[in-house]
């Protein structure tokens, strides 16, 4: 198992002014980081990388797609320019010369209409039939959709390929109502043994804070979440075994 925290609770965009954060995330005890890709180019995201290597952390991304390269568009230019079940299939092509990993992320009915289930995301997985595309399982979104976590998690074995652990309320990990027992029980059910990234939303950035729906504090501090968020990770794995 390999501990990460996702960056988007201080920025959408990793620069020099972030790199004592990885230091600080270093020390915490975590393996490494999710780095946002919403802009930028190779060579900023290379002074990037460089800076991870020195802080002796590892590295996994996320990214969203916009109106001009929505690869469920009803217009065919559009698919086309997103690289849909072909489109993503010539997408993991691509990720598998680069040798990474694409994971879908399914969310809920109030943030999208796509895909809202794990179920979905697995039914989608299957039909591009690619190595290199799976899905991941995100705590806060199962905790709206799903009915019976543990089934949720059993049915995608062997699909999924990265986990989110966020609260119900995107606060701190631990300090809500997410089935966490359950849930961590379910994980190693299945032998999974990769990325647990936390993934938590404040206040910082206006256009995110808005587009997740946040409103109010929900932690006392960036520090309470990866600290505490970190120690909760731990320990719940461990107990689950």
């Amino acid at each position: 198992m390999q501990t990460g925290m996702n960056l988007l609770l201080w920025t959408s965009h990793v620069t020099a002014q972030h790199f004592p954060l990885l230091g600080k995330l270093k020390q915490a005890g975590y393996d490494g980081v999710e780095i946002p890709l919403f802009e930028g180019d190779a060579a900023h995201f290379k002074t990037v990388q460089k800076e991870l290597a020195n802080q002796g952390l590892r590295c996994t991304t996320v990214t969203v797609v916009n109106a001009d390269t929505n690869p469920v568009s009803p217009d065919a230019a559009v698919r086309k320019a997103a690289l849909a079940a072909d489109v993503l299939r010539q997408a993991a092509e691509f990720a598998a010369k680069q040798k990474v990993n694409l994971a879908i992320e399914y969310l809920n009915r109030f943030e999208c209409y796509f895909l809202t289930t794990a179920a979905d995301a697995k039914a989608l997985v299957q039909r591009v039939g690619h190595p290199s595309f799976r899905m991941m399982y995100d705590t806060f979104h199962s905790n709206i959709e799903e009915k019976n976590v543990s089934q949720a998690i059993a049915d995608i074995a062997g699909q999924f390929i990265h986990v989110h652990i966020s609260e119900n309320d995107r606060g701190t990990p631990g300090s809500g109502l997410v089935h966490w027992e359950e849930t961590f029980k379910a994980l190693r059910k299945t032998g999974y043994d990769g990325w647990l990234v936390i993934e938590s939303f404040g206040r910082a950035l206006p256009d995110l804070a808005a587009a997740t729906k946040v409103w109010r504090d929900l932690f006392p501090s960036p520090e309470d979440v990866y600290l505490k968020g970190l120690k909760f990770m731990k320990e719940m794995w461990a107990k689950a075994k």
